[in-house]
């Protein structure tokens, strides 16, 4: 069965490589990413599948861009089967994006909010749809910043990371008390994995991760092999979460379902606000 697969950060690291996958085994993909070098060097690596790839281009940090690609996807395909949210990126400093958002949490979290909400018309269209969440699951450290969530006061690449991985959780709690039964969502924590784009962070960083990735890090392909049976055989269960292979029980505290239905009516009034 031929499947559509809608990937964002799909031009690098876990990403590009489950898109590769899912095009040799027969599936059209939509790999979003920003940079267009990157966009035509997956196209040239899908070779002869790479008719049934397609390319959008979109800075994932931008609200307004998020909603025109799912305009996109949603005037090109009449069924989405699986989303898969990959997309993120570390900043070392806080960046402001033109909309007011703190851009790790625009990026991480808010255009996954705004894929797997607007994209639920054409997800209910398959027989079979699945949400994979590419996050943190089970990491206990963070929380959202209700007051701050720009995070403009104590800013930290780590905070910033682990607030966004948090609301992740949160996202896939409310999303699944709305949708499930129709659409199964999968938060999935691949653990430590040589993937990701190191190039905002600083040399000595750089070479330090690089370093470590080298001794303990899990392999790419050994990372997303688990996504291939989330996607081929979605679980009847609403909502999981799984983390390196373990499946984690819904009872956690950072799944706690009064915080995801707060974060959603937050989540409403930041976006409202900016429209």
């Amino acid at each position: 069965m031929t499947r559509t697969i809608v990937i964002s950060g799909g031009t690098d690291g876990m990403g590009r490589a489950f898109a590769l996958e899912r095009l040799a085994r027969g599936d059209r993909v939509v790999a979003i990413g920003s940079n267009p070098a990157k966009g035509d060097a997956l196209l040239a690596a899908a070779g002869p599948d790479a008719d049934r790839l397609r390319f959008l281009r979109a800075d994932l940090s931008s609200v307004a861009e998020t909603r025109r690609v799912v305009a996109e996807i949603d005037s090109v395909y009449e069924t989405v089967d699986a989303l898969l949210l990959f997309a993120n990126r570390t900043s070392p400093k806080r960046i402001g994006t033109a909309e007011g958002f703190e851009r790790t949490f625009a990026l991480y979290y808010l255009s996954r909010y705004l894929l797997s909400y607007g994209l639920v018309p054409l997800l209910e269209r398959s027989g079979q749809p699945v949400i994979v969440n590419i996050a943190g699951v089970g990491v206990r450290k963070g929380a959202v910043n209700w007051d701050d969530p720009h995070l403009t006061r104590g800013y930290s690449v780590v905070r910033a990371q682990l607030q966004a991985g948090r609301a992740n959780d949160l996202l896939g709690v409310s999303f699944a008390g709305q949708f499930g039964g129709k659409i199964g969502y999968v938060l999935y924590h691949p653990g430590f994995t040589r993937s990701g784009d190191l190039t905002p962070l600083n040399p000595v960083a750089r070479t330090a991760i690089r370093t470590l990735a080298a001794l303990a890090a899990r392999p790419v392909r050994t990372a997303i092999h688990p996504i291939h049976d989330f996607v081929d055989t979605p679980s009847a269960a609403p909502l999981r979460a799984i983390d390196r292979g373990r499946s984690l029980p819904l009872s956690l505290p950072t799944l706690d379902p009064g915080d995801a239905r707060r974060l959603s009516e937050l989540t409403g009034e930041l976006l409202a606000a900016q429209s």
